[in-house]
C-alpha cells in the first residue's frame, strides 16, 4: 500500500515538473532555484513534493481535486498562493507560510474563515464563491488591503472588519446582506476606496434593492472612489449624497419635534385635568388650615391670659371674691381650651383626609403621564429607524379613513371573547392606535422565500399555499415586560435571534396566536399575581388595562397539532412548517360557564421559519372594564375625567362635604377679626398686648391683608412671627429681625426669597402654599442666610424641578432635621450628599462624559453630536493623564446631571459639541473659553436670558428649548456667521426681534411661545436661507387671519411651516391673497416705525399696489 502511495506521489511530482517545464530527473538541482509553480485543470489531486522547491514564492493550483491544504510546511518563503476552483472544505496547513502576502482560495467549498492568525503580512485575500456564512477570523490581518468575499452566504457584516483598518478594496457582492444599518459598520474602514455589493458578475445583495442604496453608502463612506464597479470619485456625486442626507435629517428633525410637541400638549392637558380635580381638596385644605390657625392663635392667647390670672391669684392683696371670680374664669378658659383642642384634632383629621385625596390624584396623574409617555415613546424611535434606513422601513399611523385601520380594528374585535376576560372585570377592548409597519427588507425576505415554496409546487398546490397565509398575534413572554428595545428589534430585523426569553421554545419557533385571550390572559394573571405577592397598594397594577399587540402576516404551510409526548422543535416535526395547540389543552380548566364556541377555534401556533413571519401592524389598546365606583379618584373607573367628577360628587363626596361642614361648625366658633391692610406702632403694641417693643418676642399676624412688614424693624427681640394667609409676594422686610427663630409665611403669594437675609438664628420656616419656582436660587438664599435651620416646609409650591427638590434641599441645608413635615433619615442624608456631589462638574465627570473624536461620525440621526460621540466612544477614566488632557476633549455630554452651574470648562479650548440638557441651570455662564463650540444644547433648564455666548462665533446649532426665555437680546446672533439651526421652543418669548441678522439660519423652531403680532414675521424677511420655520402654539397662529398664507407670502423661501410641508398651490394662494395689498404692517416695515400721526407724505410708486387696506 505504501509503495503504491509513493508511486502515485512520484507520478504527481512528474506531472508537476512537466507542467512547469522542469526535468523530473534534475528536479533536485532545478527545484532549489524555482520560485514559481503553476498547475491548471488536472494532474495534481493533492499537494505533494513542494519540499523540493525551498525558494518557492508563488504557487498556483487551479481546477484540481484537492480537498485539503497540506505539504506547505517547507514553503516558508511563499508570498503568493492560489488554490482555486478546487474542493477545499477548510482553511488549514498555512501556519508556516508566515511571509504570505496574497492568498486566493476562491471557488471552493469553504464554510468558515479560520486558521489565518499567523499570516500577519497578508495583503490580499480572496474567498469568493465559497459557502462562508460569517465574517470572522481576520482580526490579526492588520495589513489586509484587498478582501473578496463575494458569492457566499454572508448575511451580516457586524464589527468583524474593524481591526482591518488598511482595507482598500472590499467585495461582498452575491451575499445575503440586507441591512443599511449593517453597512454603516464599514465607516471604520477609513482607507476603503473600492466597495462592491452589487458586482454584475454576482447575484444582488438584498440591500442593493432598497431605495436610496447608493445615497446611503456614499454619505457614510465619503472616501469611496468606486462603488459596484462604477466610478464615484466626482465631487458632484458626493455633494449630492451629502445634500440628500442633510435634507432627510432636517425633515425627520422637524417631524420628531412635532411628535414632542404633541406629547407636551397631551401632558399639559393631563396637568390641567389634575389641577381641576385637585381644586376641591386644595380649597378644603386651605379652609381647614385657616380655621386651624385661627384656633391656634386663640389657644395661644388663652394660655397667655391664663398665666396672667395665675400671677394675679398669687398676689396677697387679691380678695376672696376676686379669687372666686378668677377661679370661675380659669375653669371657663380651661373648658374652652379643651374644646379648641378637640376641634383642632377634628380639623387635622379632615386635612389628613383631603391630603390623602391629593396624593391619590397625584398618583393617578403620574400613572397617566407614564402611560402617555409610553404611548408616544415608540413614535420617535420609529422616525429614527426611518431615517437610518432612508425610508426602507416606514411606519404609518392609521385613521378611520384607512381601510387597513378598520380591518385591524375588526380583526381584534373578532378575536376578542368577553367570556375569556370576565374574571378580570373586562367587558371589551378599545383600539387607541394602529401603526402599519412597512419593512421593505423583511418583506423581500418573506416574499422571496414564499415564492420559492410556490415555485416548487404545481398550480393546484399554489392556490392552496395562498390560503395558508394568516394574520396572527405575536405572543410576548408574559413574565417579561415588553421592552421598547426588543419590540424595535423585531420590527427592524424580524424575529430571528431577537428573543430574550428564558423559554427554549422561542429559539425553535416564533410563538403566535389567533386569539386575544391566548396572548393576553397569561400576562394579566402574571401581573395580578406579582402585585398580590408583593402586597403593593398602587395604581401601577392597573397598567394591565393598556397593552400592545403585534399583528403578523404568517405562512403556516404544512401544519399539524402538537403531540403531548414531543417537545416542539423542527427535529421532532421535520416535515412540517408549523405546529399548533388548541386552547383547551393550554388551560387546566375553563373559567365559568360559556355561551360561545370561541375556545374551539382558539390556538397557539409555533412557526419554525422565522423569515415566514412578517410583522405588519402594531396596535395599542385599552380594556374596557366593569365600573366599580368605590372612589371618586379611582383611575380604574376613568374617574379622572371631569364629567365623572360632576356625576360622582353627589354619591361619593356628599357625605365628606357634610362632615367638613360639621367640623367647621363645631364649638368654639371664632368670630372673624377685622383684616389689617398695614401696620403702625399702635397696632403692633395692641396685638402684642404690651407697651414696650423690646418685650415683644412673639407676634401673630395671621389672616390679614398685609404685603409689607417694614414697621417690624424695631422688634429686634422678636423670636416668633406668624404671617400666614396674607398677601406677601416677598419676605425682604424680615432681615432686621436677626433674633427670629420661628417664621410661618404659609398661604401667601411669595415668588422669591431674594432679600431674605440675616436670619442666622432661624430654626423653623414654613413657606408652604406659595408661588416659589426657582429651586436653585431659593436654596442658595437659604444656604447663605439661615445657617441654623432645623425645620423647613416648602410643599405646595410650583417648583420647576420637583423630582430632585428634596435631595437638593437636604444636601445643601445640612442642619435640617425635618423637611415638609417628615423627619430626615440617615439614608436620605447619605443619598443627598451623593446627589450634591454629582451636581458639580469635576475632573472625573469630564472624563466620564466626554469624547476625543475629532470628527462627527456620519450617522443619519437627529441626536445632538455630543450625545452620539460620547455614546460611541467615551474617553473614560484614565490612570495616567498629562497636563494637556483637557485639550483632547472635543465632545461633552452632561445631560441630566442636575447641574446648577457650568464651571471648570476654561481649559476645554477644543470643545466642539456640548450638551447640558435637563439640568438646573439658570444662567448661560462658563462657556466663554469654549470658542470652538459648533453645537450647544441647553434644553430643559431654567435659563431666563440668552447671554455669555457672544464669543461662540463658530456655532452651527443652538438649542434652548423648555426654559424661561422671555426675549432675544439684540446683537446676540449678529456675529454667528455659521448658525444654521436655532431651537427655542416652549419658552416665553414675545418677539422675534434680534434675529434680523441671523442670515445663515436654515431651521428656526420657536413654537409654544408668546409671539402675538404679525409684524414679528418681518424680522425674518432678510433670512433668505430659512427653509423650516415652526411657530405652532404662538398667539399669532390664531390672531392673524389666514396666518399660514400670510407667513408663506412674506417668507417665500420656506419649504415647511409648523411641521407641514408647503405645497406649490399654497404659495399661489398666498400671492393671490396678499400680493399688491398696501397695509399698515407693510408701511411700518418699510418706514421702520408705526407712528403714522406725523406722517405727511407716502411715496410708493412702482410698487405693484392693487388695493389699500390701512385707511
Amino acid at each position: 500500500m505504501i509503495e503504491c502511495e509513493n508511486l502515485n506521489q512520484e507520478e504527481i511530482i512528474k506531472e508537476l515538473c512537466l507542467c512547469n517545464g522542469l526535468s523530473y530527473e534534475m528536479v533536485g538541482q532545478e527545484g532549489s532555484d524555482t520560485s514559481k509553480l503553476e498547475m491548471f485543470f488536472s494532474g495534481y489531486p493533492r499537494i505533494v513534493g513542494l519540499s523540493l522547491f525551498p525558494k518557492l514564492t508563488s504557487l498556483t493550483i487551479v481546477a484540481q481535486d484537492i480537498k485539503e491544504i497540506s505539504g506547505l510546511e517547507t514553503c516558508v518563503q511563499l508570498k503568493e498562493l492560489w488554490i482555486a476552483e478546487c474542493c477545499l472544505e477548510k482553511i488549514e496547513g498555512l501556519q508556516e507560510c508566515r511571509n504570505l502576502e496574497k492568498l486566493y482560495l476562491y471557488h471552493n467549498e469553504i464554510s468558515k474563515i479560520e486558521n489565518l492568525e499567523k499570516l500577519s503580512r497578508l495583503e490580499v485575500l480572496w474567498l469568493n464563491h465559497n459557502s462562508i456564512k460569517n465574517i470572522e477570523g481576520l482580526q490579526t490581518l492588520k495589513n489586509l488591503n484587498d478582501l473578496n468575499l463575494a458569492g457566499n452566504l454572508i448575511s451580516s457584516i457586524g464589527r468583524c472588519l474593524d481591526p482591518n483598518e488598511q482595507l482598500e478594496r472590499l467585495n461582498l457582492s452575491g451575499n445575503r446582506i440586507c441591512s443599511f444599518k449593517d453597512l454603516t459598520n464599514l465607516t471604520k474602514l477609513c482607507h476603503l476606496k473600492d466597495l462592491s455589493l452589487n458586482d454584475p458578475q454576482y447575484k444582488t445583495n438584498p440591500v442593493c434593492l432598497l431605495c436610496n442604496y447608493s445615497t446611503h453608502v456614499l454619505y457614510h463612506l465619503p472616501c469611496l472612489q468606486r462603488l459596484d464597479t462604477f466610478d464615484v470619485s466626482a465631487k458632484s456625486i458626493k455633494e449630492l449624497a451629502d445634500t440628500t442626507a442633510m435634507k432627510k435629517i432636517m425633515y425627520y428633525n422637524m417631524r420628531i419635534k412635532t411628535i414632542q410637541r404633541h406629547l407636551s400638549e397631551d401632558l399639559d392637558k393631563l396637568n390641567d385635568r389634575k389641577c381641576k380635580l385637585q381644586k376641591l381638596p386644595e380649597e378644603r385644605i386651605k379652609l381647614f388650615s385657616f380655621v386651624k390657625k385661627n384656633l391656634e392663635r386663640e389657644l395661644s392667647e388663652l394660655k397667655g391670659s391664663g398665666k396672667g390670672h395665675s400671677e394675679r391669684s398669687n398676689n396677697n392683696k387679691v380678695t376672696e371674691l376676686d379669687k372666686s371670680k378668677n377661679g370661675e374664669t380659669v375653669t371657663e378658659e380651661l373648658s374652652l381650651q379643651q374644646k379648641i383642642l378637640t376641634k383642632l384634632n377634628a380639623l387635622n383629621e379632615r386635612v389628613t383626609f383631603w391630603n390623602k385625596k391629593l396624593d391619590e390624584i397625584e398618583a393617578i396623574y403620574h400613572t397617566e403621564v407614564k402611560q402617555k409617555k409610553k404611548s408616544h415613546g415608540l413614535l420617535i424611535p420609529f422616525l429614527l429607524i426611518e431615517l437610518e434606513t432612508v425610508g426602507n422601513i416606514h411606519f404609518e399611523e392609521g385613521t378611520r379613513a384607512d381601510d387597513w385601520f378598520n380591518s385591524c380594528y375588526e380583526l381584534i374585535l373578532s378575536r376578542f371573547c368577553t367570556w375569556d376576560f370576565r374574571a378580570y372585570g373586562i367587558t371589551g377592548v378599545k383600539v387607541k392606535r394602529v401603526i402599519k409597519v412597512n419593512n421593505r427588507i423583511l418583506r423581500l425576505k418573506f416574499e422571496n422565500k414564499f415564492q420559492k415554496l410556490l415555485d416548487n409546487e404545481d398550480m393546484h398546490n399554489s392556490e392552496r399555499y395562498q390560503k395558508m397565509l394568516e394574520c396572527l398575534f405575536y405572543v410576548f413572554d408574559p413574565e417579561v415586560k415588553v421592552k421598547k428595545k426588543h419590540l424595535l428589534q423585531i420590527l427592524e430585523t424580524g424575529f430571528k435571534d431577537t428573543e430574550t426569553s428564558k423559554l427554549p421554545l422561542r429559539k425553535e419557533a416564533v410563538i403566535l396566536a389567533n386569539s386575544l385571550s391566548v396572548c393576553e390572559c397569561p400576562r394579566i394573571e402574571f401581573l395580578q399575581q406579582k402585585y398580590k405577592d408583593e402586597k403593593k397598594i398602587s395604581f401601577e397594577h392597573e397598567l394591565f388595562r393598556h397593552g400592545i399587540l403585534l399583528i403578523t402576516k404568517v405562512f403556516l404551510g404544512q401544519s399539524v397539532q402538537a403531540r403531548e409526548q414531543d417537545s416542539i422543535s423542527q427535529a421532532n416535526y421535520p416535515m412540517v412548517n408549523s405546529v399548533f395547540i388548541p386552547r383547551k389543552y393550554l388551560l387546566n380548566s375553563m373559567v365559568g360557564q360559556r355561551n360561545c364556541d370561541c375556545s374551539f377555534r382558539q390556538c397557539k401556533w409555533f412557526v419554525f421559519d422565522h423569515d415566514l413571519v412578517l410583522p405588519e401592524y402594531i396596535v395599542e389598546f385599552e380594556y374596557i372594564t366593569v365600573v366599580k365606583p368605590h372612589s371618586l379618584f379611582s383611575s380604574f373607573n376613568n374617574i379622572i375625567l371631569e364629567e365623572s367628577k360632576k356625576n360622582s360628587e353627589g354619591s361619593v363626596l356628599s357625605q365628606d362635604l357634610k362632615f367638613d361642614d360639621e367640623v367647621i361648625k363645631m364649638d368654639p366658633r371664632i368670630k372673624p377679626r377685622p383684616k389689617l391692610i398695614s401696620l403702625d406702632d399702635r397696632t403692633i403694641l395692641s396685638l402684642a398686648k404690651t407697651s414696650i417693643y423690646c418685650h415683644i418676642v412673639s407676634l401673630n399676624l395671621h389672616g390679614n391683608s398685609l404685603s409689607k412688614l417694614r414697621e417690624l424693624s424695631k422688634l429686634t427681640g422678636l423670636r416668633k412671627l406668624i404671617i400666614s394667609f396674607n398677601e406677601f409676594t416677598c419676605l425682604d422686610d424680615v432681615y432686621h429681625l436677626y433674633n427670629l427663630e420661628y417664621l410661618d409665611a404659609s398661604h401667601n403669594h411669595v415668588i422669591t426669597l431674594e432679600g431674605f437675609r440675616g436670619l442666622m438664628k432661624l430654626k423653623h420656616l414654613d413657606l408652604s402654599w406659595n408661588q416659589l419656582k426657582k429651586s436653585g436660587d431659593e436654596i442658595n438664599m437659604l444656604c447663605k442666610h439661615t445657617t441654623s435651620l432645623l425645620s423647613l416646609d416648602i410643599r405646595h409650591n410650583p417648583w420647576q424641578k420637583p423630582a430632585t427638590l428634596r435631595l437638593s434641599v437636604i444636601g445643601r441645608l445640612k442642619t435640617l432635621t425635618h423637611l415638609d413635615g417628615q423627619q430626615i433619615s440617615e439614608e436620605e442624608t447619605i443619598a443627598a450628599m451623593k446627589f450634591i456631589t454629582g451636581t458639580k462638574i469635576t475632573q472625573l465627570s469630564l472624563l466620564q462624559h466626554s469624547s476625543t473624536k475629532e470628527e462627527r461620525p456620519r450617522i443619519l440621526s437627529t441626536w445632538p453630536s455630543a450625545k452620539i460621540l460620547t455614546q460611541i466612544s467615551k474617553l473614560g477614566p484614565h490612570p495616567v493623564m498629562n497636563g494637556n488632557w483637557y485639550l483632547k476633549i472635543t465632545a461633552l455630554n452632561l445631560d441630566g446631571q442636575h447641574l446648577f452651574e457650568i464651571t471648570n470648562l476654561e481649559k476645554l479650548k477644543n470643545l466642539k459639541w456640548a450638551s447640558f440638557n435637563n439640568n438646573n441651570l439658570t444662567k448661560m455662564e462658563g462657556l466663554e473659553s469654549c470658542v470652538n463650540l459648533e453645537e450647544l444644547t441647553l434644553d430643559g433648564n431654567c435659563i431666563s436670558k440668552i447671554e455669555g455666548i457672544s464669543k461662540l462665533t463658530k456655532l452651527t446649532r443652538l438649542s434652548i428649548n423648555n426654559n424661561l426665555l422671555t426675549g432675544l437680546e439684540k446683537h446676540t446672533f449678529d456675529n454667528m456667521l455659521h448658525l444654521h439651526s436655532l431651537s427655542l421652543e416652549n419658552n416665553k418669548i414675545t418677539s422675534l426681534s434680534g434675529l434680523q441678522k441671523a442670515f445663515t439660519l436654515i431651521e428656526l423652531y420657536i413654537s409654544n411661545n408668546y409671539i402675538a403680532l404679525n409684524q414679528e414675521i418681518y424680522n425674518l424677511k432678510g433670512l433668505c436661507n430659512l427653509v423650516i420655520l415652526d411657530l405652532y402654539g404662538n398667539i399669532i397662529v390664531w390672531n392673524q387671519e389666514n396666518y399660514r398664507l400670510f407667513v408663506i407670502f412674506h417668507l417665500p423661501e420656506l419649504k415647511a411651516l409648523d411641521g407641514i410641508s408647503i405645497e406649490p398651490q399654497e404659495t399661489e394662494y398666498a400671492k393671490d391673497l396678499f400680493g399688491g395689498r398696501l397695509t399698515s404692517d407693510m408701511i411700518a416695515e418699510r418706514q421702520g416705525h408705526s407712528n403714522f400721526v406725523q406722517m405727511q407724505e407716502l411715496n410708493w410708486t412702482s410698487s405693484s399696489i392693487s388695493c389699500i387696506y390701512f385707511v
